[in-house]
């Protein structure tokens, strides 16, 4: 089998982000979309990224994750594949990592496959917080992040772009990565 070249990049800055950063309070902005700044960020990530071949882009279903692919990918000279997988959604601890039903969000992207998702595919079980928030347990998220990884190892694609999420990137690689920063991922490594 080939060695697989996985390349995460995180989205850009988001609504939320931008709020959490002013005020250190959740502002209470489910599957918040991309700043002004976010965009940009994308638009760096997408001119670093435009002679780099992918076969893959592997997203999650939120929408900031959404637009941050869609930006860096969309008209990309390797045309690749787009996947919408939610095992690495990010861990649910804010108001943002509420995500949208594929129903709904199939109105702002009707070209992509998301029927195979449930109508809740994020994190809904168990006491609420304060906020109203069913705040993911870490072991349900670590286990995620093992299904994850044998979800790529058992992908046959060569060169993977997986867009995604703060926490659940520094769970799966050791590195908080900032908006639209990239590392790659080895999954022989422990």
């Amino acid at each position: 089998m080939q060695t697989q070249k996985i390349l995460c990049i995180r989205h850009g800055q988001s609504a939320f982000n931008a709020a959490y950063d002013e005020t250190g309070i959740d502002p209470l902005l489910p599957d918040a979309r991309l700043t002004s700044k976010g965009e940009a960020q994308v638009l760096t990530a997408r001119e670093l990224l435009r002679n780099t071949p992918f076969d893959l882009v592997v997203v999650t279903p939120l929408t900031r994750a959404l637009q941050t692919a869609r930006g860096i990918f969309d008209n990309h000279y390797s045309k690749p594949r787009f996947v919408v997988e939610a095992l690495h959604r990010e861990r649910l601890e804010s108001s943002c990592d509420v995500g949208r039903s594929p129903a709904t969000l199939l109105t702002d992207y009707p070209d992509l496959e998301l029927q195979h998702l449930p109508d809740v595919w994020w994190h809904a079980e168990g006491q609420r917080d304060d906020r109203g928030i069913h705040v993911e347990p870490l072991e349900t998220a670590l286990q995620r992040i093992a299904e994850f990884r044998a979800f790529l190892a058992g992908r046959p694609e060569r060169n993977i772009a997986v867009v995604g999420h703060g926490t659940f990137f520094y769970y799966l690689t050791g590195v908080f990565l900032p908006n639209c920063g990239m590392i790659e991922l080895d999954l022989e490594a422990v």
